[in-house]
């Protein structure tokens, strides 16, 4: 019996070490960018035809999970985590990344913090003892120079959050870009 509940007491301790982080929400209006010249509105309605379409399909299919709970290992709207929001999103318009966060930040092509753009990926540190990727969110909006990303978080479930809010800016390691 003793065996047993440490086994899960391990498996619970193991779990919380690499789950995603929690983030307040943040209301997002719409994106106007130069490079990639879209607009999306917070429930997803284009206001001008995106210049990626996969792109914007991919933010719209991320956005469909919006208030889904987190589930660690979850990628369905029954729950999910980080790295399944961000997998099934990319998936739904069949294009096959890695399934976990620290695997697709080895993915695509490293970016400058001024390059990002919707689509492109955030990598996160949220345990600093253990230096290792452990959340990943996608852009969905850059205004006035603030980047909002949709993730989920162990705490609220699938959000939209900023880049400028301290424990995320404290936490940011990279931006990828995959397409």
């Amino acid at each position: 019996m003793l065996k047993v509940f440490k086994s899960l007491f391990l498996g619970f301790f193991v779990i919380s070490l690499i789950s995603c982080g929690s983030s307040r929400s943040k209301v997002i209006t719409t994106k106007s960018e130069e490079n990639r010249s879209e607009r999306y509105s917070r429930s997803g309605n284009t206001e001008v035809e995106p210049a990626n379409r996969k792109v914007y399909d991919i933010i719209s299919n991320a956005k469909s999970f919006e208030g889904t709970r987190y589930k660690y290992g979850g990628a369905t709207k029954r729950g999910m985590d980080c790295s399944g929001l961000i997998y099934t999103a990319f998936l739904e318009e069949d294009i096959a990344i890695p399934r976990t966060s620290r695997a697709m930040s080895l993915e695509g092509e490293r970016l400058y913090i001024k390059q990002v753009t919707a689509g492109d990926l955030l990598f996160f540190e949220t345990n600093k003892n253990r230096k290792v990727i452990n959340h990943v969110g996608l852009v969905i909006e850059i205004e006035q120079d603030d980047i909002y990303f949709i993730h989920a978080s162990t705490s609220r479930g699938v959000i939209i959050s900023s880049l400028s809010e301290p424990y995320w800016n404290n936490s940011f390691v990279m931006a990828r870009r995959i397409l």
